[in-house]
């Protein structure tokens, strides 16, 4: 048999890709049939997760072993037919590091493996994969910090109650007075 799997990005835009691959091959093989669908970059770290019906993680599934007794389970040791159990079944996907790329998997139908098909293969496109892995809420990854520029007004800092400092610091007592002088000399 093969699966007709849907793997959705967690993007604010509508981006998916349904994809057939063998009931017989392993989470690894979907791995490899996601990142070529997304043309995601790089062998990146990556996991499964077995979920429920409101896409809740449960059991990880990871690409290589992270066990301290080195004996867990990973992608290559799970067969679709176990991760994919039933016609609805989930699982999630993430991809990266730095960068995290989330997906949802869902298998849609079974229906006959095709003669001379190499699975696992894309056979739908729908929407524009984004060049950077979207966040949660749809914007850029990275923070922005806003710096004072000449520009701002600093006058509202006359209504900032600023912490009295009760350190007793006596100016009076250091000696600026060791070789280092004010003056810049300038290279002709």
């Amino acid at each position: 048999m093969v699966y007709k799997i849907r793997v959705i990005l967690d993007a604010k835009e509508s981006i998916f890709r349904d994809i057939s691959i063998k009931d017989k091959q392993t989470l690894w093989n979907l791995h490899l049939g996601i990142k070529s669908a997304f043309s995601l970059p790089g062998d990146e770290l990556s996991s499964f997760f077995f979920s429920d019906n409101d896409w809740n993680e449960l059991q990880a599934v990871p690409l290589e072993d992270m066990s301290d007794d080195g004996d867990g389970e990973i992608m290559s040791d799970i067969y679709l037919n176990e991760g994919f159990p039933e016609i609805g079944a989930k699982m999630r996907f993430t991809y990266g590091f730095m960068d995290l790329w989330e997906f949802f998997c869902e298998l849609l139908e079974e229906e006959p493996e095709k003669p001379a098909v190499i699975y696992p293969i894309t056979i739908f496109r729908f929407g524009k994969v984004p060049l950077k892995a979207p966040n949660k809420s749809g914007s850029s990854n990275s923070k922005v910090v806003k710096l004072p520029t000449a520009e701002m007004n600093f006058d509202d800092l006359d209504d900032v109650d600023f912490k009295e400092d009760t350190d007793d610091f006596d100016d009076d007592e250091d000696d600026f007075d060791d070789g280092y002088n004010d003056e810049i000399e300038e290279d002709i």
